[in-house]
This record gives structure tokens, C-alpha cells and sequence, in this order.
């Protein structure tokens, strides 16, 4: 393929799209939606500087002959070839690129922000504003002018990686080449400027917090910003994983992912290209606490866009060939997780450590299990959704460069005589249920012939969400949650067991736990344990925060806080964890003052008061015949169960 200043880049770029990277893509209509034989396809151009690639992935359906899937993929790439795009097609490629770019540029760095868009024009292109001429090329492309690149560049010959299920064929590793010894000669003293030194940050300025209400009570939490024409719009419902119900596990991932699939007689197909149309997203999606639908729309589109995202909250169709194809799509997933081993880990921890009748010991992927989603249909999701997707529960967020009011009249006239179906109860999660006392242990997932392990620890701490945790955070990216860590810096820098790992404070509105996740080698698991219960019980008791730990938490915290806030997502963020977590409008503005105010005394006082690693529940996936015998010496009981248990 060619590279980013070929004069088909921006026709292969929408070829790319249209194939595989729209959400009513050619190849995701026909193989998994029409066909079936897929679970999920991509394909994209991917430039560099001379050359590019470009890539196309099926997923195959569990059960569908891969042959009889590459050769129909085959097919559909040959008459995409031969007859290229509709005018539709390109449209809907161009406003979404367009769309997309207003938020990259949105950012000063990143991965795609204002630095890396100069600095690619100017580097790749000899050209710092290369970005604008090629987003002008996107309004002027044509079909004839994709399908003629399509022509030249797709029907060349191809590399095909195909990678079958199964159990992994025993291989030898490869051995460390020997360097040479290193030149220990002093290096030669090269002239330089000396370092600039640090300016003057100036305290993050959080927009105003606006707020109102629509007529039936649902709250808007909003906040303008016109650096870009955006408006951004999350409605927050209080339920989440958190709320699935006992036996159904996965029902709200699985309802989520069935709004967005049908609503008021549109299909899934219509509802992608509506929004494709609009510049518009519109997804679904949970957290433990939350169920939220949000929008991203050009705010020049944001009745049309209203509109649609109306029609998924109130009018899902929840149609039961969508429901069957989408659970389907899950019960993968599901296969998919339970081989990898985090995806064990984190299944394991949580129902240990909350006991299996709470609201939080449940998988936090929300996928559920097999058992559990095989037995889903509309009707649960139906009533999943008049249970907990209701007025009663919703919050509305908006972060928009226009007015509240206006903002405010268009969501009423959407979203106001809304009301909870009368014949059906308000949904609460039961968090009163007990947390069985701890019970320190070690829980060895086996998992046959694994290269290296993961450890999963943790604990529940005796504190939610609406608690003031801004010291133990503090603390904790010394001990944990930071590249800098005790035991980052331990375990992988100087030991070389891992290529990372950390502890964080999981926060949740309501119990929240502590959990460690360390991925090491085979051969040292036992002693990573040994080795992170030392650093965490000497940071507990004579070797707390440092001078020099204290002053790089403390400047960092404060000092990255305007670049966190600098785009209309990010706000939209803070507005949520902020109603979440019971927090002020202004709590973000606050920090600044109370980081300079934090002591390293203080942070050590708030880790030693919560984390203690006696408490920890230590999960380990990994091959017992391996680990098994490193974990004798530990002082802890060990149960060893297998995937399935």
C-alpha cells in the first residue's frame, strides 16, 4: 500500500472504511449480520511514512467453516473492487472523519492531538498543515475515484495469517543472545544548554457547573465548552453490572447491546448509518454502578441526533433475531475470556472476596457466564429495561458549546413526558447483603502449560466511594499505582519478573476493594508474592513515603491536572464520577490546594489505615504443576481449583 503523501491515500482510507470500519460496514452487514459466519470484522489502511498495509480481520463464528468464511470474504472484496462505493457510502466516511478530526485536534498532545498532527505533516509530508489539506480531499472524493484506487492497490497479491483454535503446540524458547561486555570508558563530554527550569502551572480552571430539570425530574449536570461544536451527552442510569440479577448475569450487557441494535423500527444497519449521516455516536455501555447511554454529536446536528438517541433509550425494539445474534456475540466473548488469564482472575476474585449474592461479586466485565446468558431472551431484557431504565434513575450530563437553555428545550421536548411504567417496580441494588470476613488464601487457577502467571489480590477496604480517598490515592501511587512504584519499581526494574505491575484503589460507590494485578514469570510466582506482601507490610510500618516520592506525587498530581481537563470528554468524565462518588462542582478546582496542604505523613497514615495485605485473598492463574511447589513457604492455605469451578 501506499504511504501518507500518496495521492490515494484518502481514497483508500474511505475504501478501508467502508469494507470494515463504519458500523454498517459492507462486511459487517453481510458476515455477521446477514450471513452470520462472524462474530466481528475490521479492515483499515495503515500509512507510513513510503509504505502502508492494509488489514482486514474476520473473527469466524464459532462452529462456521473458516475456508467457506476466507472465501466469501474473497467475494466481497472482489465486488467491492469491481463496482466500489455508493455516494451514501463515501458521504458517510467523509462527515465521520470530519466529525472525529474536531475532537483529536481538540487536545494539545496525545496520540492524535494539535503536536502530533504538525508534527506528522511536517516530518512525514514536509507540510505542518497537511491535516487540513487532507481533510479538504474527504469533501471532494468521489465514488469512481475509490473504486479506481480499489482497483490498483486491493487486487495485488496478499499475505494471509490464518490462526486456529486449539491447544498450543509445545515450543522451545529462544535463547538470550550474549552481548558484548559494555564500554565502561567515560562517555565524552558533549556541549549543551543547560535544562529550562520548570514554569509556573497555573491551578486547573474548571468550567462552571450548571444545573436543571426537565419536567419529570430527570437532573441535567452541564457544563460549557466551545473550543469545538460539539455537544456531548451521557444519561447515567443507576443500575449497572451491579444490577444484574441473580442467575443473570449478563443481562445488562446483553440489554445494552440490543438497544443500540433496534429502536422504533429501525434496524441495526439504520441506526449505524443514521448516525454515520449526522457525524453522531451513540453507545452503550456499564460499569458496575451504571448503566449509561451517551452521545457525541456536531452540535449543528444535535436536534436530528436527540432524535435517534430518543428512540434508543425509550423505543428499543429489542428484536428477538437481534437479541439471538447478540447473544450469541456475547456467549464468544464469554468463550474468549475464560482462556485468558486475566479474564480468569478477575472472574475469580470478586464472588471470594464479596461473597456471591452481592452486588459486586460478580465478574466485572459484566459478560456474565455461559450458563447464565444461554438462557436470555427479549422478554428478560424487556423487563431488565422497564426496571432500571427509567426516569427515576436517570441523571442527564452535557458538556455542549450551547446554552443550557437551549440545550435544556431540546432535551425536554425528547425526554420530558417520560415516565416508569406503573406496573412495574423502581429497581434497587440489595447492598446490604453481608461481606464474608476474610479469609487469606492463596487460589491457584490451573491453567496448563502457561508461560508466565498472573496474580489477582485483594481485599475489600472498609471504605465507598463518597469517602475522602484523596491521600490514600496519593499514597497509593507511591506503594502501587504508578510506573514508579515500590513494587513496580521492585519487581520489574530491578528483579525482571514482570513487564509490569500495579495495586490500585478499585473505587465503586459503594464497598470498595483493593486489588493487585501482577502478570509475572512461571518460575517466580511464588516469590513475587513473597516479595510484594514485604513491600507492602514495609511500606506499613517503618519505610513509609519518602521526601523525594512525596514531592514528585504531590507536583505531579497538581501538575497534570489542566492537561486531564482539557477536552469536553474528559469534563463530561469529572461531572459523572463527581455525581457518583457525592462530590462538589468545584471538587477538581479544589485539589491543587489540598495536594500543596498533603503531608507524607498523612498519605502513610491513609495506606496503613485500609491496606493490609493479611486481609488479601491472592488469586493466581497459572500452570499448577509449575507454581504449585513456590507457593508451600508462603504461610498460606492453597486451594487449587480449575478454570471451570
Amino acid at each position: 500500500m501506499p504511504g501518507v503523501t500518496h495521492e490515494d491515500l484518502v481514497e483508500l482510507n474511505v475504501a478501508g472504511q467502508v469494507l470494515g470500519g463504519l458500523n454498517s460496514s459492507r462486511l459487517d452487514r453481510i458476515l455477521v449480520r446477514d450471513e452470520q459466519t462472524a462474530v466481528s470484522v475490521t479492515s483499515s489502511l495503515l500509512p507510513f511514512q513510503r509504505v502502508g498495509l492494509f488489514l482486514v480481520t474476520v473473527d469466524v463464528k464459532p462452529g462456521e467453516d473458516a475456508d467457506a468464511v476466507s472465501r466469501r470474504l474473497d467475494e466481497i472484496i472482489a465486488d467491492f473492487i469491481a463496482n466500489g462505493p455508493t455516494a451514501d457510502e463515501v458521504q458517510r466516511v467523509a462527515t465521520q472523519t470530519v466529525a472525529q478530526s474536531f475532537f483529536n485536534i481538540e487536545q494539545v498532545g496525545g496520540f492524535n492531538g494539535k503536536t502530533v498532527a504538525l508534527a506528522n505533516g511536517a516530518v512525514l509530508a514536509g507540510d505542518p498543515g497537511f491535516f487540513r489539506r487532507n481533510l479538504l480531499e474527504y469533501g471532494a472524493v468521489t465514488p469512481e475515484a475509490v473504486r479506481a484506487a480499489a482497483n490498483r492497490w486491493l487486487s495485488r497479491p496478499i499475505y494471509a495469517l490464518r490462526i486456529d483454535p486449539g491447544v498450543r503446540e509445545l515450543y522451545q524458547e529462544a535463547s538470550a543472545t550474549r552481548r558484548p561486555p559494555p564500554d565502561n570508558s567515560p562517555p565524552t563530554a558533549q556541549p549543551r544548554d543547560p535544562m529550562p527550569p520548570v514554569g509556573v502551572i497555573d491551578d486547573l480552571d474548571f468550567p462552571d457547573v450548571e444545573r436543571a430539570r426537565l419536567s419529570n425530574g430527570i437532573e441535567i449536570v452541564y457544563a460549557r465548552r466551545s473550543a469545538i461544536p460539539v455537544t456531548l451527552l451521557a444519561m447515567d442510569f443507576d443500575a449497572g453490572v451491579a444490577a444484574d440479577p441473580q442467575g443473570g448475569f449478563g443481562t445488562q450487557r446483553l440489554m445494552l447491546s440490543a438497544m443500540t441494535a433496534g429502536a422504533n423500527g429501525r434496524d441495526a444497519m439504520q441506526i449505524a448509518e443514521e448516525q454515520e449521516r449526522l457525524g453522531a455516536n451513540i453507545t452503550a455501555f456499564g460499569s458496575l454502578d451504571r448503566s449509561t447511554v451517551q452521545l457525541t454529536a456536531l452540535s449543528a446536528n444535535l436536534g436530528r441526533s436527540l432524535d435517534l438517541l430518543a428512540d434508543i433509550v425509550l423505543r428499543p425494539d429489542f428484536a428477538p433475531s437481534e437479541v439471538e445474534r447478540l447473544r450469541e456475540q456475547q456467549l464468544a466473548l464469554i468463550a474468549a475470556e475464560v482462556t485468558q488469564p486475566n479474564g480468569l482472575a478477575q472472574r475469580a476474585l470478586p464472588p471470594i472476596i464479596y461473597g456471591e449474592n452481592h452486588p459486586y461479586g460478580r465478574p466485572v466485565s459484566g459478560l456474565g457466564t455461559a450458563a447464565s446468558v444461554s438462557p436470555l431472551d427479549r422478554d428478560a431484557l424487556v423487563r431488565f429495561h422497564r426496571t432500571w431504565l427509567r426516569p427515576e434513575t436517570a441523571r442527564l450530563f452535557v458538556v455542549s458549546d450551547r446554552p443550557l437553555a437551549e440545550v435544556r428545550r431540546a432535551l425536554e421536548s425528547r425526554f420530558g413526558a417520560w415516565r416508569g411504567a406503573a406496573d412495574v417496580a423502581v429497581g434497587r441494588k440489595d447492598f446490604s447483603v453481608a461481606i464474608p470476613a476474610p479469609r487469606p488464601r492463596i487460589v491457584l487457577v490451573n491453567r496448563p502449560q502457561s508461560p508466565q502467571s498472573v496474580i489477582y489480590a485483594g481485599a475489600v477496604l472498609p471504605i465507598q466511594g463518597s469517602d475522602d480517598t484523596l491521600a490514600l490515592n496519593a499514597a497509593n501511587e507511591v506503594l502501587g499505582n504508578n510506573f514508579l512504584s515500590r513494587i513496580n519499581t521492585e519487581i520489574r526494574e530491578r528483579r525482571g519478573w514482570s513487564y509490569g505491575l500495579s495495586g490500585q484503589v478499585q473505587l465503586r460507590e459503594r464497598q470498595t476493594p483493593y486489588v493487585i494485578n501482577a502478570p509475572v514469570q512461571a518460575d517466580r510466582t511464588g516469590d513475587s508474592i513473597r516479595v510484594l506482601m514485604e513491600q507492602i507490610n514495609a511500606f506499613n510500618s517503618t519505610n513509609g513515603v519518602t521526601e523525594s516520592e512525596h514531592v514528585r506525587t504531590i507536583n505531579g498530581n497538581i501538575r497534570q491536572l489542566p492537561g486531564a481537563y482539557e477536552t469536553a470528554g474528559s469534563i463530561l468524565g469529572a461531572l459523572r464520577t463527581n455525581e457518583l462518588y457525592d462530590r462538589s462542582d468545584t471538587y477538581w478546582e479544589d485539589v491543587a490546594p489540598r495536594y500543596r496542604a498533603m503531608t507524607a505523613a498523612q498519605m502513610d497514615a491513609a495506606a496503613r489505615a485500609v491496606i493490609d495485605p493479611s486481609r488479601f485473598v491472592w488469586v493466581v492463574v497459572g500452570d499448577a504443576s509449575v507454581v504449585h511447589p513456590q507457593l508451600q513457604g508462603l504461610g498460606l492455605e492453597v486451594e487449587v481449583v480449575q478454570p471451570a469451578q
